[in-house]
């Protein structure tokens, strides 16, 4: 065929899926000018009534778009309709010409007729993007469909938490008001020094007992200053860390379950994440944001009281205040570049270190261990060398720092007695501003060691609400589904290329195909490896499949909603999970949590699953605690209660994930003739690695590398003696037991 009939064929191929979302990427750019007129009339008319994504370097293919997007360098340049940038005369103007003069004169009116024929189509939405460079079109394509905003921001964190607005209110008027206890305290402290220089002791009797009376005074308004601001900001800080956990979790457990296969998503990252990075933000709006805001009310009331007390010796102090400041900055940003830089350093020294130890056994038998000290002293010296220089470059500028700080001390005391000399100031007003300046050093140092938990906190911020922006890539709760009332469980997987997101390079199935009969019980068996497991995770949709079609009752599964459609269908595992709660809690956990579910329905499924008399027989009966995970109960009692669990959902399908395989014979006894009972009338899907289990199904299917290599019941596969693969299976399993 021609590249125009594939095109078009293609098409038809796309339209008969009825879509609502067309991605078209360059679908005209490779065809001869009469092709593209074809083809793009198809597309036209493909595009009516649904949404439109076009990437083209044709652009006389996207000038009916509602909306194009001129990408240039992985950024969008322009954005508006054809004729607005046009007008704009602007990189979409130029690219316009530029193909104008290129382009045949034919070709262009062909094409100018046939988007004017089209141009009344208004219920066509779509958009164009239009690139130089193929790039950029391929990552604005991926950020489209991966996009995810992690750019967390301290001004979302705090509308978290404006809920406690009157907590916010009070908090921020406590720490404003214990921040203005400093400066009054030099103040007075000032006063006080200066009243031992008073020649009547009458006068310093006085003014001791006044200002004795003031102290004390202070110390009790400090003390119900104190409780009003760190009361308000913890309970702030708790509700915000309740909330952050919250939603967190919330968002969590809307995550495909790909998104846990990482290694960055383990249980015990996640764990961390959750209560580390939600203390982190408590910590930074509880105590780090109430020390900022004391910080800089007492620094700037200071400021205040200096000016007011002698406005020169005031502006002296302001000055030698931002220079300290300045110099603890410098400091702080000079020994994390150090830190940084010797980090670096001492990479690769610290992976050879890491290799020689987990090839350890290797290192030995070859009698390695001088060659690999040997590579590690050559791997040291660029390191020693560069820590070398930083440590003459950190002892000049710290102690620099250090230096000028205290001549500031001294060009303070050099205006002061200036000052003193020429009577703009007295005593008094100097030793005030003197304990200003001493008390503020204090206020200080705390504002520069704040600056780590600054960035801790911001790292913290950022990991939320990475968490928190992120978007399914398998929506649960997709409010287009098709919410089903029940299903019959017919089950079908039609050319299915499939390979797990942590191991995308192995390929699991490859054009997999099968039918499962709706009503009727299928397992699938085979060596491990060959794609059994996989099955029913991609029936439950766990995943999506690379390619392929994945349908329950004719429908594509992506299609359902997805907690309706799970509702539906029921799970046993090999390792079933319980709550750490009651026997009759984790049985009705298999309904939704909106629901009520009666005693007898509770009952009547623990019958079915052959587990009520070993509950009656217990002491609390059904409300015998389970205990974490589970372990006050056996395997074969867990497994019973898991079933029991599954039934209690009357589901459509069920799926039998090496229910048995981790049973003694007594107890794979009991849960086998449950496991029989749940299956009557229903779909069920079996993966089994003890074939016994397994000879009363309707279908046997082996699998062996993902590809289906016989099919049929117990008796006809047996049949196929002895060079039958299942009949294999079973003559190894007879031989090991």
């Amino acid at each position: 065929m021609s590249e125009g009939q594939k095109q078009r064929i293609a098409i038809a191929r796309a339209i008969i899926k009825s879509p609502r979302i067309l991605l078209l990427d360059e679908a005209t750019s490779a065809l001869d000018t009469a092709s593209e007129i074809v083809v793009q009339e198809a597309l036209d008319n493909a595009s009516i009534g649904r949404t439109t994504i076009i990437v083209a370097h044709h652009l006389s293919t996207t000038r009916n778009a509602d909306l194009i997007a001129f990408v240039q360098n992985g950024q969008v340049k322009e954005i508006g309709s054809h004729n607005g940038l046009i007008k704009n005369q602007g990189l979409y103007a130029s690219l316009v010409r530029l193909q104008q003069t290129e382009k045949p004169t034919g070709a262009t009116i062909a094409s100018s007729q046939q988007s004017s024929s089209i141009a009344n189509q208004d219920d066509t939405k779509h958009v164009s993007i239009t690139s130089l460079s193929t790039e950029a079109k391929s990552t604005e394509k991926n950020a489209t469909v991966l996009s995810t905003s992690g750019q967390g921001s301290f001004k979302r964190l705090l509308a978290m938490n404006l809920p406690e607005w009157k907590q916010a209110t009070l908090g921020c008027i406590g720490a404003i008001l214990v921040g203005g206890v400093l400066p009054v305290y030099a103040f007075l402290m000032g006063a006080m020094i200066s009243v031992s220089y008073s020649p009547s002791h009458d006068e310093i009797k006085k003014k001791t007992k006044i200002y004795t009376l003031a102290f004390l005074g202070m110390a009790f308004i400090t003390l119900v200053l104190n409780v009003l601001q760190h009361y308000n900001f913890a309970v702030m800080g708790e509700r915000l860390t309740k909330r952050v956990r919250e939603r967190m979790l919330s968002k969590m457990l809307t995550f495909e379950v790909g998104w846990y296969d990482k290694e960055q998503n383990s249980t015990a990252a996640i764990c961390s994440r959750l209560t580390d990075d939600a203390s982190v933000v408590r910590s930074l709006v509880g105590d780090r944001m109430s020390l900022f805001i004391q910080t800089i009310a007492g620094m700037t009331i200071a400021c205040a009281v200096g000016l007011v007390i002698a406005w020169r010796m005031g502006l002296v102090m302001i000055a030698v205040q931002a220079f300290i400041i300045f110099s603890i900055y410098c400091r702080r940003v000079l020994l994390k570049s150090m830190l940084e830089k010797s980090v670096k350093a001492q990479e690769e020294s610290s992976k050879l270190a890491a290799e020689a130890v987990t090839n350890l056994r290797t290192v030995t038998a070859f009698n390695s261990q001088s060659r690999i000290l040997q590579m590690l002293k050559e791997a040291q010296e660029g390191p020693l060398h560069e820590n070398i220089r930083q440590s003459w470059l950190s002892g000049i500028v710290l102690g620099t720092t250090i230096s000028l700080q205290l001549c500031t001390w001294a060009f303070f005391f050099w205006f002061g007695g200036y000052f003193m000399v020429e009577g703009f100031i007295g005593a008094q007003a100097l030793f005030q501003i003197l304990v200003l300046l001493i008390s503020n050093w204090r206020v200080i140092a705390d504002l520069g060691t704040m600056s780590k938990d600054l960035d801790r906190g911001t790292d913290a911020v950022g990991s939320v609400f990475t968490t928190l922006d992120r978007f399914s890539l398998i929506e649960p709760e997709d409010s287009d589904g098709y919410k089903p009332k029940k299903i019959t469980g017919h089950i079908e997987m039609y050319e299915v290329d499939f390979a797990y997101p942590a191991r995308p390079n192995v390929i699991i199935f490859k054009g997999f195909s099968i039918t499962i009969d709706a009503g009727k019980s299928t397992a699938f068996v085979g060596q491990s490896g060959s794609g059994k497991s996989t099955i029913i995770g991609l029936i439950e949709r766990f995943y999506d499949p690379l390619s392929g079609v994945i349908k329950i009752d004719g429908r594509d599964i992506r299609s359902y909603h997805l907690k309706s459609l799970r509702n539906q269908i029921a799970l046993v595992s090999e390792e079933p999970t319980l709550f750490s709660g009651t026997i009759r809690e984790n049985i009705a956990y298999g309904v939704l949590a909106s629901e009520e579910v009666d005693e007898s329905e509770i009952i009547e499924a623990a019958k079915a699953a052959n587990v009520h008399s070993f509950i009656s027989a217990l002491k609390d009966g059904y409300d015998t605690w389970c205990g974490d995970k589970g372990l006050q109960l056996s395997r074969g009692q867990k497994q019973r209660i898991a079933i029991a669990r599954a039934l209690l959902k009357n589901p459509g399908v069920v799926l039998l994930d090496k229910a048995t395989s981790a049973l003694d014979s007594q107890s794979e006894k009991l849960v086998q003739e449950a496991l029989e009972r749940v299956m009557v009338g229903r779909t069920s899907v079996v993966v089994a690695h003890r074939l016994s289990t397994i000879q009363n199904c309707d279908t046997i299917v082996v699998l062996d590398k993902g590809k289906v290599v016989e099919k049929g019941t117990h008796s006809s596969l047996l049949a196929k003696r002895p060079c039958g693969v299942y009949y294999s299976l079973v003559s190894s399993a007879n031989h090991h037991p």
